[in-house]
Formats: structure tokens, sequence, C-alpha cells
């Protein structure tokens, strides 16, 4: 019997849906704009924790989390990338929440300072910014083929890293699950680290910067 889903719960979604919700989670928040809100990080690395233990008699298999990753995290910023070539920049400005909105100026930027490879690759390891730099990207005209090769390094790289790191720790540490809760706090809170550091380094800008009028 399924249990109570709970779409904020990596736990939850990985119990109710199995190997299939990594790639369905993956795929709705890389690929639609309605899924920034999905635990991407948390899920992955529990599901590496999966694959080396077992906890409510879940276990899942390493290579078969693996692909279903890499699945989602590419199907899904394609699908992104294209929605946003179609649908153009009226898809974000539909986004009237204030973390999608923030996400946005946050790939803008990434874009603007590293140019389109390295910044579609760092998005991936961003929330939120990894859900709308896919459209984004489509909207400003990276070129198709820029834009698959690059999402392909960054969504390998974070699936597989976050993945492996959870069944490393897995396979290393006995009795782990009895830890899951505190380590998903870790992971959420890591993976909170880019975006923290991008919001301060535009507000220090900000405050640098000469007010018009303020020269003599």
């Amino acid at each position: 019997m399924l249990q109570a889903l709970n779409p904020l719960d990596a736990t939850s979604l990985l119990t109710t849906l199995g190997t299939a919700g990594v790639f369905l989670v993956l795929f709705a928040e890389t690929g639609l704009m309605v899924g920034f809100f999905l635990p991407g990080d948390s899920l992955l690395f529990t599901a590496g924790l999966l694959c080396a233990t077992t906890r409510n008699g879940v276990h899942f298999s390493l290579p078969a989390v693996l692909a279903a990753a890499a699945a989602g995290a590419l199907l899904g910023a394609q699908a992104g990338y294209l929605l946003g070539r179609r649908a153009g920049r009226a898809l974000l400005a539909r986004t009237r929440g204030r973390r999608l909105a923030d996400g946005v100026a946050r790939a803008e930027e990434l874009l603007s300072r590293y140019g389109h490879g390295k910044a579609i690759v760092l998005a991936r390891f961003v929330p939120v910014v990894r859900t709308v730099l896919n459209p984004l990207a489509g909207i400003v005209g990276v070129p198709t083929r820029t834009f698959a090769l690059w999402q392909a390094v960054g969504g390998l790289a974070w699936t597989a890293g976050l993945v492996l790191g959870g069944y490393a720790l897995g396979s290393s540490i006995p009795n782990v699950d009895r830890y899951l809760l505190p380590l998903i706090a870790v992971v959420v809170a890591v993976s909170l680290l880019p975006l923290a550091l991008l919001r301060s380094r535009r507000r220090t800008r900000t405050t640098a910067r000469p007010t018009p009028g303020s020269a003599k």
C-alpha cells in the first residue's frame, strides 16, 4: 500500500514512487517551472544512500538510480530549453513568486558573468537557478548544440556526484540510515550555499556602485 506522498520530502518521494520518482522529480525540477520547489539535491543523495542501505524495506539498484537520475536531469533540461525558445520571455514574466524571480536574476547573472558553458554547468548545483536557467537559455538564444553539450556535462556531474556521494557514505558507515534526516539537512544547507554566495556578491556590488550624482 502506498504511503501518503509528501513532495517536499525526499524520503517520502522515494518510498512512494521508487526509482521512477528519481526520474519524475528531476525532470519536473529541471524542465518545468512549477518544479522549482522539489528537493533534487536531497533526493539524489538519499537515493544513493538507499542503494547501499535499506530503510523501511526500500532498497535501490545503483545503476538504475544513476540511469533514472541522468535521464530525468538531461531530458528535463532539454524540455525547459525548448519551452524557453517557443514561449519566450512571457514564460518567465508569469513567475510571480519571489523565489522564482530571484532565480531568474541569479541565472541571468551567471550567464552574463561566466558565459554559456560555465553558467549552464554551475546552474545545476544551485536550487531554483537550475529550474529557470534552462528556459532562459532558450529565450536568450544559446545555440542548441552548446546548450545540449554543457547541460549534459553539468547534469551528469550533478546527478552522479550526489548519488555516488550518498552511496559511498552508506557503504562506509554502518547503520548510516539512522542519521538520514541530519544528513539530508546538511545536504540541503550545502546546496543553498552557492545561491547565498551569489546573493551576497550581488548585494556587495550594488552597495559599492556609486549612486548617480554622487561623484563630484
